[in-house]
């Protein structure tokens, strides 16, 4: 469905007669859905170009098959092999843009409500117009003066974004266990065989967990040997016990408030400035890798996320227990349904106001922005980095996925045990 809708949109960008004819083939969808899947359609291209620029293969390929290549180079001034336009400084200069053009739509976005103003029609239009945008903005970077102070300094800033960009994630990850953990939960009132569900997918997150602690443990270390590997995973396999026996432990169990009500959810506030959404980082490995990074691009910028960073939760007793919790129930488009207009197959489901916060949208694209073009080039392992040897590891990768770990279970051991240090403090539930 994203696709068509994709193609419904950029047919819309040639004239009436294409984006009718289009239009006709595509199923119903929501206004603002589509919005948001063309950014991320511009953003995948940007990143696909970043891949293809810290490949070698795709390199030697070129030189090879395309004819008078070095002509071609001189002839662009990018260096006798197109070496400019290669490698971590490239990928460098088209994040810049990319990030730039999101950092502008995120200040042009600032405090939309309405979906009928001039900011908002830009935002959800001008498809064909933004593309040229984007590419004139990663083409522009190429020209920056002083380009050695410029990556310098840009290297520093990627970095800063990226990190703020897994936090958020980790945040919002937190969030998740303790959504599902509630909304199960609050099914057992009415049927008790949520228990039994609860109870199979702790089993096997436990089996997975241990399975795999185990399964490094006899292929990453050695009996005479791997003192460093040993070491992590102890320490990683311990705060993993630590923070079982705190959640199961009856001092957290059961906390409660004054209404008596069990407190053990406190997940940071990010302010009272985000609008809630309505429903809502080589081959097969690269395509998973930013087909994350993108699921967290569009799942940071939902309703539900948005209410997690500021600490909003619905009250326990209109929780619906459901498989799929992270849906919204069966039978909420209904009114949204009988807004869809002749002609074009859309949603208008934005007619009342904004159903996700247009600005913080941008933002988070602005930071994976940062993150992606710093997880491309291996972090600060920048200079001998390329997409063929990405996933063989780096000090830098490995020591960024370690801080994550540590990190997520800081936040974790932080929403059981705040509320314990904290008892005056209202904390959501």
């Amino acid at each position: 469905m994203s696709a068509q809708c994709c193609a419904g949109q950029l047919a819309c960008c040639c004239g009436s007669a294409g984006c009718s004819l289009c239009c006709d083939c595509c199923p119903k969808i929501r206004q603002s859905r589509s919005t948001r899947f063309m950014y991320a359609l511009y953003f995948i291209l940007v990143v696909l170009l970043c891949c293809i620029m810290m490949s070698k293969t795709v390199a030697n390929e070129m030189k090879e098959h395309i004819p008078f290549y070095e002509d071609i180079c001189k002839g662009i001034k990018a260096g006798d092999t197109c070496e400019k336009l290669v490698g971590y400084s490239a990928v460098y200069r088209v994040c810049f843009g990319m990030a730039c053009f999101f950092f502008i739509f995120c200040l042009l976005t600032l405090k939309i409500n309405s979906s009928k103003g001039c900011r908002a029609h830009i935002h959800n239009g001008f498809w064909f117009f933004k593309l040229l945008l984007l590419g004139a903005m990663c083409s522009g970077a190429f020209f920056i003066p002083d380009q050695e102070t410029f990556l310098n300094a840009w290297r520093y800033v990627g970095a800063v974004g990226g990190f703020i960009f897994i936090g958020i994630q980790l945040i919002l990850l937190v969030e998740f266990a303790h959504k599902w953990n509630k909304n199960w939960t609050a099914g057992t009132a009415t049927n008790k065989l949520w228990y039994a569900a609860l109870a199979l997918v702790t089993l096997i997150m436990y089996s997975i967990a241990t399975g795999g602690l185990i399964l490094m443990a006899v292929f990453y270390t050695q009996k005479d040997g791997c003192l460093e590997n040993k070491i992590l995973l102890g320490l990683n396999g311990g705060l993993c016990l630590l923070i079982s026996v705190v959640a199961i432990s009856p001092c957290v169990q059961n906390l409660l408030d004054e209404h008596g009500k069990n407190v053990t959810i406190c997940v940071p506030e990010f302010g009272q400035d985000l609008y809630r959404d309505e429903n809502l980082v080589t081959g097969l490995g690269t395509t998973l890798l930013f087909v994350c990074i993108l699921y967290s691009c569009l799942t940071s910028t939902t309703r539900s996320s948005s209410d997690a960073l500021q600490g909003r939760y619905a009250a326990p007793e209109l929780e619906v227990a459901r498989c799929c919790f992270c849906f919204g129930p069966d039978g909420e488009d209904t009114e949204e349904q009988q807004n869809v207009k002749e002609g074009p197959r859309v949603i208008y489901d934005e007619k009342r106001g904004t159903v996700y916060s247009y600005s913080y949208f941008h933002f988070v694209f602005f930071l994976a922005s940062l993150y992606v073009m710093m997880t491309v080039t291996s972090w600060f392992n920048y200079e001998s980095a390329n997409i063929e040897t990405f996933f063989s590891g780096s000090w830098s990768i490995f020591w960024v996925k370690m801080a994550s770990c540590w990190m997520c279970v800081l936040l974790y051991l932080g929403t059981l045990v705040a509320p314990l240090c904290c008892p005056s403090r209202q904390f959501s539930v």
